[in-house]
This record gives structure tokens, C-alpha cells and sequence, in this order.
């Protein structure tokens, strides 16, 4: 039988029936006319025509694809209120009005804000566990905003703790700090946690106490390496050099490195997580998956912050293949010849979005792929009122290339469903609106019109901005550019 949207349906098992599912497993198998049967925060069973317990709640799959749910890598939930406001942004004008000018003004309450709206837009996408790259944590009272947002919502996050406005060697060392990482990070299934903070490169290496800090902790580091005139080969050396290079750690955009850097993230086993339309769009770097493919570095996506670009990862994996194909297409024409089988595939894409991304955050034992026994976070993707939801040839190529975030009829998160018939489950959309409101006038305030205005499109100071976005060191590199 069908259930209605929304209640009921707590705790009880959840069959979707009779779909397609990319299982996403290493074999990247395709299964049809499959059932998915859920069992608490578990999948029990897959197979066709399966017997499921009395009062199983059924969801019709047919016509649609039944897939894991995907995991964003990287993404600053705290700067989701700001939604477009950077659209014709640079990666300079970003570090200008959040690292220089602006970011400073942001109070417990508009974390809390930008939070809230992006952990549930994530969740509408199909997006199960989000890494929130929390880098606006200026205080403990910030950070503790972060995780009541994220409690607040029903997906799987991880906080990627970091404060762009302090050293990290600063940050790191405080008792508020250590207290905040007793009380709120206690090694639950649904919150995992990270350090977020980057190497400028500085041959003093003042980012070392906080890598000291991690491996104290037990708790990996994520980092923006390769972002063009931020953050490049010196920092991977200064990593490398001191022991700090794991398998663990997630280097983020991995844009602008040489072939040495590419060669020592490689040898120590670590992943990088590829924002595609911030990189053909910011500046980082081309997008690298041809490079970090070539070097045999694994890949996992995300789209960095709604302050510029799309949240969902249906639009991270068709610009990284047009993005990678692209390239690929350019290359042969400069040498007279033509790309006749493009090496990047869907299936690959749809892997990085999915089993890419847990094997990103450590959970690819349990989370990533569609397999018995593994956690239930799935997505079913159907549209019956779409024309093109059908036919359904290619599941791989309609996933990465055909669907949106408005084909996600269901979302289940451990087990739970969180979105039901295309709306999204125990949300009340009106009171995330007046809240992050509350934040859009506050910041408004603060900046009165004129910088409000003139902020969609900063002017660059004076400063090393353009060389290093960091006030704790005057380091500047060798990659020091022009403005134009």
C-alpha cells in the first residue's frame, strides 16, 4: 500500500519497490526491477518482488532510479543566507568581503541562520551527509550555533571546524576550543567532525601547532590547497615535510599544484574533493580531475557556497564532466586529432558524488553505495510529471546529465524519510525564512546600503589579498599577481 506524505511512517520499515538502482558499489552495477527493503537505519534486503513486515511502509519506484544518497565534501553552510548575492564574484573579491571586511560581523545567530537553510537545501538535492567547511566560527558560541542548526535537521553532517578571522595555531590552543570539542563532539553516527584550516606556504609554518592539535584529537584535516595566489606547492611541501600528509586528509579544489605536489598527495594516500563550478567560475584553477585522475588521486565532489553557485550535486556532476571532456576535447584539437571515447564517464561521476565522498570522510564501509547491511541513506529520483524522466536508458548518464534536484521524489537518511512526493518531511519552510531574514537585515544593517550594494562587486585593496587572504602572516609567495 502507499502512505501519504509526511507522518506515520516514523520507525517503521520502508520498501521502494520495483526501481532501478545504481548501486554505486565497485562494480557499479545497475540493478532492475529491484526492491530496496529498509529495516531501522539499515538496508535489509535488496531483490526483486521481496516479502517485506506488516505495516512496511511502500513507496513505488518504478519509472524511477533508487541511488545512495550523495555527499558534498566540501560546502560553507554559514554563507547560505547570502544566497547569490557574490554571483559575479572572483575568488579575490570573496576573500575581500568575507576574510577582510565583512565576515567579522557575522553573529552566532546568522551561522545558525545560513546553517539551517543549507543543511535543508542539501537534503532537498538528494544530498544525505553534507561536510559543513565551517571556516566563520569565530567563537565557541559560533560553533555551538553550527551544530544546533545541523541537530535541528535530520541529514548526516560533519563539521569541518575552522575561523578565518584567527591563526590556526591560535584557534586551536584555546581552552574554549577544547571545551566546545568535549561537550558537542561525542563520536555519534550523525555529526563527525573535522579541522578546517590552510597552509599559506609561510616557510615559519604557523599552521603546524593545529595539525598537532588534529593528531591529538584523532580528527582529520580538511584543506584548500592549489587555490591560485592563496595556497599551492609550498604549503604541500611544509606538509609533507613535517608528517602531516594522511590518508585522511581532503585537499580541497587541488586546482593549481604542480606535478611534485600532485605526486606527494598521492604517496600519502589522501583525497580531494573538486568543486567544478567554483573552479571554472572563481579562479582556484581549472578543474582538475584529468590531473588528479592521471595521478591516480581519488575524488570525491561538492559545490562550495550557495553565496555563488547551485547547491545541489546534479550540477556538480555535469559541469565536471563538461569541465574534464572539455579539456580533453582541447588538447587533441591543438595536436590535429579527435577524442573519439571520452574518458570521463558517468558512472565515474555519479561514484565520486556518492561512494567518492564516504570514502572521503572515512564512511565508505557503511555509507556510499546501495548494499545490504549498510546504512539507509538513500534517494529515489522520479518525476512522473516530468517529461523527461522517461525513457530511462542510461541511469548513470540520466543521473549525471538528465536530472535535477526537483526529480528527487524521496530522501531517506538513516533510515528515516526526510523527503516524501517531492516535499520535503517536519520542515517548517516559513520559520527557516523569518530567521534567515532576521540575518539578511542584520547584515544589511551593518553594512549600510552603499557597501551593501557595492558589495556584489568589491573593490580589491591595497593589500596581499591578491597573494595571500590571511592576516596572521605577511608570507607572500612567489605567485603574486596583477590585478586586471
Amino acid at each position: 500500500m502507499s502512505e501519504p506524505t509526511g507522518g506515520g511512517t516514523e520507525g517503521r520499515p520502508v520498501v521502494l519497490r520495483n526501481g532501478t538502482v545504481v548501486t554505486a558499489d565497485a562494480a557499479r552495477r545497475v540493478l532492475t526491477g529491484h526492491d530496496v527493503l529498509v529495516i531501522g537505519d539499515r538496508i535489509a534486503a535488496l531483490g526483486p518482488g521481496l516479502p517485506v513486515p506488516d505495516g512496511t511502509v511502500e513507496i513505488d519506484a518504478s519509472g524511477g532510479i533508487v541511488m545512495p544518497g550523495m555527499i558534498d565534501t566540501h560546502r560553507h553552510l554559514w554563507q547560505t543566507a547570502m544566497r547569490g548575492y557574490g554571483a559575479d564574484w572572483t575568488l579575490t573579491q570573496y576573500f575581500v568581503w568575507y576574510y577582510l571586511e565583512w565576515g567579522k560581523v557575522f553573529r552566532p545567530q546568522d551561522v545558525f541562520a545560513g546553517n539551517l537553510l543549507g543543511a535543508w537545501e542539501a537534503l532537498d538535492a538528494g544530498v544525505t551527509t553534507t561536510v559543513d567547511w565551517s571556516h566563520g566560527l569565530r567563537t565557541t558560541e559560533h560553533a555551538d550555533a553550527a551544530v544546533d542548526a545541523l541537530e535541528a535537521v535530520p541529514g548526516r553532517f560533519v563539521l569541518a571546524y575552522g575561523n578565518i578571522q584567527e591563526a590556526p595555531a591560535v584557534w586551536t590552543d584555546t581552552p574554549e576550543f577544547r571545551d566546545f570539542v568535549t561537550r558537542r563532539i561525542t563520536g555519534g553516527d550523525m555529526l563527525g567532525f573535522q579541522l578546517a584550516f590552510d597552509v599559506t606556504g609561510d616557510p615559519a609554518f604557523p599552521e603546524k601547532p593545529a595539525f598537532e592539535v588534529a593528531r591529538d584529537l584523532g580528527v582529520p584535516v580538511t584543506t584548500h590547497a592549489g587555490v591560485w595566489g592563496a595556497t599551492g606547492d609550498d604549503g604541500i611541501r611544509l606538509m609533507h615535510e613535517h608528517g602531516f600528509m594522511t590518508p585522511e586528509t581532503v585537499y580541497v579544489h587541488g586546482a593549481s599544484l604542480s606535478a611534485d605536489s600532485y605526486h606527494r598527495i598521492a604517496a600519502t594516500g589522501g583525497s580531494a574533493s573538486v568543486s567544478t563550478e567554483s573552479e571554472q567560475s572563481a579562479g582556484q584553477g581549472y578543474p582538475p580531475t584529468w590531473r588528479l585522475r592521471a595521478h591516480g588521486i581519488p575524488v570525491s565532489l561538492s559545490m562550495d557556497t550557495s553565496v555563488w553557485w547551485s547547491g545541489d550535486l546534479f550540477t556538480a556532476m555535469r559541469t565536471t564532466l563538461g569541465a574534464d571532456r572539455s579539456r580533453e576535447h582541447l588538447e587533441a584539437h591543438s595536436r590535429g586529432e579527435t577524442v573519439t571515447h571520452a574518458a570521463l564517464r558517468a558512472d565515474q561521476v555519479v561514484e565520486w558524488a556518492t561512494r567518492g565522498g564516504a570514502r572521503a570522510i572515512g564512511r565508505e564501509a557503511d555509507l556510499g553505495s546501495v548494499a545490504t547491511g549498510k546504512k539507509a541513506d538513500l534517494v529515489l529520483i522520479k518525476n512522473d510529471a516530468s517529461p523527461v524522466s522517461f525513457p530511462l536508458l542510461n541511469p548513470h548518464g540520466h543521473i549525471a546529465f538528465q536530472a535535477q534536484r526537483g526529480d528527487v521524489h524521496t530522501v531517506l537518511v538513516d533510515g528515516r524519510i526526510v523527503k516524501r512526493d517531492g516535499r520535503l518531511v517536519g520542515v517548517d519552510l516559513p520559520a527557516v525564512r523569518r530567521t534567515v531574514e532576521d540575518t539578511v537585515s542584520w547584515l544589511r544593517s551593518q553594512l549600510g546600503p552603499q557597501a551593501w550594494e557595492s558589495g556584489m562587486n568589491p573593490e580589491i585593496p591595497a593589500t596581499k589579498v591578491l597573494d595571500n587572504p590571511y592576516t596572521y602572516t605577511d608570507y607572500r609567495s612567489g605567485s603574486t599577481h596583477e590585478r586586471r
